[in-house]
């Protein structure tokens, strides 16, 4: 009979190499995918994945956060990647991906990471040089966390091991923020920029008190949309801004007052209104008492410079129902933004502004005693976007400033259409026409879509309101399909003083460019691959002039290419 022996002694632990943080107890859910299950997608190219690297991983040496920027520095600086998930119940299969963007195609000509984990918070590491590297990798791209299903959240982090030669800064740990303490409420006193007139915003409180149906909406950019917020749809500032009107009202959410939320992604005042008509006024069926207006940190792309910021913000204040407009500025976490550019248009109507920089941009610097109350990491859930308490804290900074117009004595409501438009106000009155009303708008006389016969359903989508999965923005486009049938160009004859073009771009090598022509003079150039993801943009094609009749052409100068012209901005 053989001898009976005790347990093997395990080998010696492989000796962990330095490392530091890209994510730590990040909140994520997974979103529903057409094939049923679930995907967070985080985005890593033009600068993202070393702001994490500082942000989150206390990276501070400049070589090393250059080298992330390119699939080689990347290969260079990282021997392996550790990945742990954490979900509460029970456990589900993962798979984590890390997809490099090609030089020929960012989407589909790098190389694809991928590891499969369990959600039981146990990290697996993930050797780079046990994979096979494509020779077009071109810059680092995006992360995905792929679930079986949409809706589940967790926590995850991810670290960078390192190759012999480098050293890593020392991970430390954030403390939680404390919103009951007297520090939190003094940060959130010096978001109110200004109080400006009260009346609206009163009027608005006191309509919800009397249980009159009371509107109250957001309209901005991807931080509007709720990005960084998990779930995206009930911890994004906008709902818990909601929330505080009607509890300052004493009304439960959704009894009486009307949410809506026109956040969109990369869209500048420029794309906001242009789709004011559709995203919050639904075309008339929603009449705003209450207009937040976020469009601080997306504006810079803005070829007027805050004309079209102005334009929407006085279309909003001019229009029949009277809304009170709220300017708020957010913050990116270099401190970005640009509310000194933007703040002389609520000075010349007396708005209420709320600036979240103001509030705690410099505090970032500050220990807990000397005042600090959230750090960065905290704060931000990337380069650009709040995590659940960078919503909070947004949300508080509006929750204030209503309580402070609830508070204040009423004053004659301002009419400012004698007051002169600091940007400019030539757009406030600019239109869309898509395929949806071309055939009955007065001002055009004449149209032919010559190739352009389809319609795209490949558009950006946005979570509005409540909603978790997306709808489509400007949903009544023209698609050229590239399939070089005929002539590829569309014509109208249009009356106007000013017009503007809506388009789709795109980082695909599919999407082509187009020219502009007016009476046959050569006026613009779209490349669609500028900006250099998928989302919707507007150019100006002319203005300043007469109103009058013109000629205009959208050509396509690869008609072996897509192209999604999405509408048309007139100015009468």
């Amino acid at each position: 009979m053989a001898e009976s022996r005790g347990p093997v002694a395990p080998k010696d632990p492989t000796a962990k190499r330095p490392f530091y943080y890209i994510m730590r107890d990040k909140d994520i859910c997974a979103s529903p995918q057409p094939d049923g299950t679930g995907v967070m997608f985080i985005f890593e190219s033009d600068g993202r994945l070393g702001a994490s690297a500082k942000l989150v991983g206390n990276l501070e040496d400049e070589t090393m956060l250059s080298e992330l920027f390119t699939v080689e520095g990347f290969r260079k600086q990282v021997h392996s990647i550790g990945v742990s998930v954490q979900k509460a119940g029970d456990p589900v299969d993962v798979k984590f991906a890390f997809q490099m963007y090609g030089k020929t195609d960012p989407y589909t000509s790098g190389t694809t990471l991928t590891m499969d984990l369990v959600s039981d918070g146990m990290e697996m590491v993930m050797e780079l040089d046990k994979y096979e590297w494509s020779d077009d990798d071109n810059v680092t791209g995006q992360i995905r966390f792929e679930f079986p299903e949409p809706g589940i959240a967790a926590k995850v982090s991810v670290a960078f091991y390192l190759n012999d030669g480098y050293t890593a800064p020392e991970q430390k740990d954030d403390k939680e923020v404390d919103i009951t303490s007297d520090a939190y409420k003094k940060m959130i006193e010096r978001s109110l920029m200004q109080k400006g007139n009260p009346h609206r915003l009163k009027a608005a409180l006191d309509k919800a008190r009397r249980g009159e149906k009371t509107y109250v909406s957001f309209i901005g950019g991807s931080i509007t949309q709720g990005a960084g917020a998990i779930p995206i749809n009930t911890e994004c500032y906008a709902y818990n801004a909601f929330k505080g009107f009607c509890d300052i009202a004493g009304r439960g959410y959704g009894d009486n007052v009307i949410y809506t939320k026109a956040g969109v992604g990369g869209t500048p005042s420029e794309v906001g209104i242009l789709r004011y008509e559709s995203d919050v006024l639904h075309h008339g069926e929603r009449i705003p008492d209450v207009v937040v207006v976020e469009f601080a940190v997306n504006d810079e792309g803005d070829e007027t410079k805050g004309e079209f910021f102005d334009s929407l913000v006085r279309r909003i204040y001019n229009s029949p129902q009277k809304p009170a407009v709220v300017l708020l500025y957010s913050v990116f976490v270099d401190g970005y933004n640009l509310q000194d550019r933007l703040k002389c248009v609520g000075e010349a109507y007396n708005l209420p502004m709320v600036s979240i920089k103001d509030a705690v941009y410099d505090q970032f610097y500050l220990s807990e005693e000397e005042g600090g109350v959230v750090s960065k990491n905290r704060y931000f859930y990337d380069m650009y976007h709040p995590t659940n308490i960078g919503h909070r804290i947004m949300a508080d900074g509006l929750i204030n400033m209503f309580k402070a117009a609830d508070a204040s004595e009423d004053e004659e409501d301002l009419d400012i259409s004698s007051i002169t438009p600091p940007k400019g106000n030539e757009f406030e009155n600019v239109y869309l026409v898509d395929r949806s009303n071309i055939d009955t708008c007065p001002a055009v006389e004449v149209y032919a879509t010559h190739g352009f016969t389809g319609k795209s359903e490949e558009v950006q989508y946005a979570e509005h309101d409540l909603d978790t999965k997306g709808s489509p923005e400007f949903p009544n486009n023209w698609l050229y399909d590239g399939s070089k049938n005929g002539e590829a160009m569309f014509m109208l004859r249009v009356k106007c003083s000013a017009l503007m073009v809506a388009y789709m771009d795109s980082a695909s090598i599919d999407v082509g460019c187009a020219e502009v022509y007016v009476d046959g003079e050569k006026v613009l150039d779209i490349d669609p691959h500028l900006i250099g993801w998928q989302h919707c943009n507007a150019l100006i094609v002319f203005r300043g002039g007469p109103s009058k009749v013109r000629d205009v052409l959208v050509k396509i100068t690869d008609k072996e290419k897509k192209f999604i012209l999405l509408g048309f901005g007139i100015v009468d």
